[in-house]
């Protein structure tokens, strides 16, 4: 049976001054995960704020540990790129 799995990364834009800044941002990232991972990936939340947004990268797989690694190693990634802007993460299993 396939699992499905979301990842959702809250992020905060502190330097955002309008939402052409934040969505370059956010660009730059959903780019980044989608081409190292494989995942889909879109901004689900905060639209229309300068220095607020979240993110969902969503697997498919039928392997849930695979699915696991993937979005653990997505989270990782996503730290490290963001640092202190990541503010929160969670993973939802479908």
């Amino acid at each position: 049976m396939p699992v499905l799995g979301v990842l959702t990364l809250d992020i905060r834009v502190e330097h955002s001054h309008s939402l052409k800044e934040k969505r370059q941002v956010v660009k730059g990232l959903k780019d980044r995960l989608r081409e190292r991972f494989n995942v889909s990936v879109a901004e689900i939340d905060h639209l229309d704020s300068w220095q607020a947004s979240v993110i969902a990268a969503v697997i498919v797989s039928n392997d849930r540990i695979h699915a696991e690694q993937v979005l653990q190693a997505v989270e990782a990634h996503a730290a490290s790129l963001l640092g202190g802007a990541l503010t929160g993460t969670n993973v939802e299993w479908i």
